[in-house]
């Protein structure tokens, strides 16, 4: 072993048996955070935070004792955001403009898009069915089938 390394083992040993002999007068004194932590280099800074938190938690307990108990509807309501709907609906029926049915018409054919399958389908003409049968013929099937009857 090397001296350096020597002589750093000696301080941590030192560090350890000088925090011994102090932690038997403070018993009775609150121990700060630095005082807890042990000689050990390595992880010293989590050991603070976690120390801090314990210290923190401990102190802030809160208690019922002075609060007045809330109605849970009358927050929630309070919280609630009011609703424009009847002002709203009053302003757009209140308008006396009425557009016209044209312009309508043209502003939803601006609207559409320019691809095909944007554009809405038109509607296909049905060709009317026509019959292989005359009317004629129709009344002598009906004469000839009843007929037997």
């Amino acid at each position: 072993m090397s001296a350096s390394m020597i002589r750093k083992g000696l301080e941590l040993l030192s560090n350890d048996l000088k925090d011994a002999g102090k932690s038997h007068k403070k018993s009775s004194q609150k121990v700060s955070v630095m005082d807890q932590i042990s000689s050990n280099k390595k992880g010293v800074r989590k050991q603070i935070r976690r120390l801090q938190a314990h210290s923190r938690a401990a102190k802030s307990k809160t208690t019922v004792k002075d609060k007045r108990v809330k109605n849970a509807l009358e927050e929630y309501r309070k919280k609630q955001k009011k609703s424009q709907l009847k002002s709203n609906l009053k302003y757009f029926l209140g308008t006396s403009y009425k557009i016209n049915e044209h312009h309508t018409k043209t502003i939803l054919k601006q609207n559409t898009g320019r691809l095909s399958r944007h554009q809405p389908d038109k509607p296909v003409k049905k060709p009317q069915e026509k019959s292989i049968f005359t009317e004629e013929e129709f009344q002598r099937f009906q004469e000839e089938y009843f007929s037997n009857l």
